[in-house]
């Protein structure tokens, strides 16, 4: 049987409809604010290595070093999520198993990331 349809016709909400856009940005800003965020980390990390405990707790406590930790547990599980995301839309065919999966990445991320924030917070605010 022939199909009368057009090309066009049959394209129709097949293509990204420009929906892969902001998740593409969103992933490249997330990189560009993980570059100085993970630079700083890096660093703060290597010199921070030999403090014990209280040094250690003093220096999240101190206001750039405690908001810095929170932005880079944001922006690192924010762009996690996001590439997780994308290898799961890319290889996983069956649909019920994408959307779980997907869903289980979010909400992974969402609770990690929370639990890390409140970490900070806590020791940041006093124990």
């Amino acid at each position: 049987m022939k199909d009368f349809k057009s090309p066009l016709s049959r394209a129709r909400g097949l293509g990204s409809a420009r929906s892969g856009t902001s998740h593409w940005w969103s992933q490249r800003i997330s990189a560009i604010a993980l570059i100085p965020l993970g630079l700083w980390l890096c660093l703060s990390l290597v010199m921070i290595a030999s403090y014990d405990h209280a040094q250690a707790v003093e220096w999240i406590r101190s206001p750039i070093n405690g908001i810095g930790l929170t932005l880079a547990i944001i922006a690192l599980f924010y762009h996690a999520s996001l590439g997780l995301q994308t290898i799961a839309e890319d290889y996983l065919s069956a649909e019920w198993l994408k959307i779980g999966a997907i869903i289980v990445i979010r909400l992974s991320a969402i609770a990690l990331s929370a639990t890390a924030v409140f970490s900070v917070l806590r020791i940041a605010l006093g124990e």
